[in-house]
């Protein structure tokens, strides 16, 4: 298919939409790695309360993600949105104000509940055209991979210069300002509709949970934000308490280890994605996340121990983070993409939520040295259940505007573009007007699809020409 730019009005929807996303997780992530060095100060805490005021975010976004994105169908996607940002700036000012840990955790869970996950990305695909949509949501991936980084690096830093409250406050202006950015710089969509490719779709529910790779591919990324956030229960006491880095300074080790790890995962994903080397990397990526557990595990009283088993971790992190998104879009059907990473996102923060508690559990009935043994333990069993998937099919999804048409002329446009070599799969939803392509891009007939969209573009003119924005 022929490469389209973005429209001035394509990137400044995606530029802030990223932006949205992006300050939204910084807000979660920085108290990542301080929050465990307040079980000692904090009224109330213990171990397992720390664990579970990291994680409890988890469960409410898990919840609520969903029932937020159909709300946006029905209630419109910039109010549903500007509701959940209001809803995390309160869960911030809720915690700056805490005094104890019981409204840590309650602030917390508050900031959770402001899931607008599924609803930007149904905007996004309402101010983006089907094809640069999936350059507007590479675009949304990376701000998250970013802020995540940036909120490792940030949450000590911060933490020395404003403490836990500060950052906590710092949150709330973030999120108000990702809602005057809603507001007046988000575009307004010229129509609202369902998007099967980036937004759930409630009766795909039973048949994508019926689909055991991708319930693989769900589990995995459960088990990877488990272990991420047990291991931070642990490492920022191990830092301090063992290693003996004082707090201030824990950034020293994470900006040089986040860094190596998201340049040296590049080779990796190429290997993966351009080689066909899917499967084999990714189960190479769940190994050397078990080795790292276990060099923690064994050394964590010794900082260059602890500091190269963070970068073998960060850089099989980063390679897992890349390549579970593009399996589950290699597996699922082309029409349920959007429902597919819709359960997968709830998958993942129900894991970051599992592995606070049972992280905090561990770290106060069996000591520090035992979570690692523990996140070790996850490891070995995610590795044998990625060890026997499938290999995937090497396809990417394409959606292809195809108007108004009957059920009739629905199934013949698919069978004549499922007939195009390299179109591995087409299913055309009338009411959407809509075609949901997979397609094997080193065999596929660029031409013919170029011809088949053009065709189409020149029938439904009319329809589209006040839509493209």
């Amino acid at each position: 298919m022929s490469e389209t730019k973005m429209s001035p009005r394509e990137r400044r929807a995606a530029t802030a939409l990223s932006g949205i996303y992006a300050l939204r997780m910084l807000g979660l992530f920085m108290i990542l790695p301080v929050f465990s060095l307040y079980a000692q100060v904090l009224p109330g805490a213990t171990p397992l309360m720390v664990g579970v005021a990291i994680g409890i975010y988890g469960l409410t976004q898990a919840l609520l993600q969903i029932p937020f994105g159909l709300a946006s169908d029905r209630l419109g996607r910039k109010p549903v949105i500007v509701v959940g940002l209001l809803l995390f700036a309160a869960g911030s000012v809720v915690a700056a104000l805490a005094e104890d840990i019981w409204w840590v955790v309650i602030g917390r869970a508050l900031q959770g509940s402001g899931a607008i996950a599924a609803a930007i990305m149904a905007l996004n695909a309402d101010l983006t055209r089907e094809e640069n949509r999936l350059k507007a949501m590479a675009m949304i991936g990376m701000s998250i991979g970013f802020a995540f980084a940036a909120a490792l690096v940030l949450g000590p830093l911060l933490d020395n210069l404003v403490g836990l409250s500060g950052i906590f406050w710092i949150t709330a202006v973030l999120a108000l300002g990702a809602v005057a950015v809603v507001i007046w710089w988000v575009p307004n969509p010229v129509v609202s509709r369902r998007h099967r490719d980036a937004e759930p779709v409630p009766e795909q529910f039973r048949a994508v949970v019926r689909n055991r790779e991708l319930l693989r591919l769900d589990a995995g990324i459960f088990l990877l934000h488990l272990v991420l956030t047990a291991t931070f229960v642990a490492v920022p006491l191990a830092l301090r308490d063992e290693a003996g880095l004082a707090s201030v300074h824990h950034w020293w080790v994470y900006l040089p280890v986040l860094l190596i790890g998201m340049g040296a995962m590049v080779p990796f994903v190429i290997l993966a994605e351009k080689r066909r080397k899917m499967k084999q990397v990714f189960v190479g990526a769940v190994a050397a996340l078990l080795l790292a557990e276990l060099v923690m595990a064994l050394g964590h009283a010794h900082l260059a121990t602890l500091v190269g088993g963070l970068i073998v971790y960060f850089v099989a992190f980063n390679v897992l983070e890349a390549t579970l998104p593009s399996l589950v879009a290699k597996t699922a059907p082309p029409d349920m993409k959007g429902t597919a990473m819709g359960l997968y996102s709830s998958a993942q923060f129900l894991g970051a939520f599992l592995g606070g508690v049972l992280g905090g559990a561990v770290l106060q009935y069996f000591g520090l040295g035992a979570v690692f043994v523990f996140t070790a333990a996850v490891l070995a069993l995610w590795l044998v259940i990625a060890a026997t998937m499938a290999a995937p099919r090497y396809l990417t999804s394409q959606v292809l505007s195809v108007g108004d048409v009957s059920e009739a002329e629905a199934a013949d446009l698919a069978s004549r573009l499922a007939a195009i070599p390299g179109v591995a799969e087409a299913v055309v939803i009338p009411e959407d007007g809509v075609a949901y392509l997979k397609v094997d891009t080193h065999t596929l007939d660029q031409e013919a699809l170029e011809r088949m969209r053009r065709k189409l573009a020149w029938r439904h003119a009319p329809q589209t020409a006040g839509q493209s924005g």
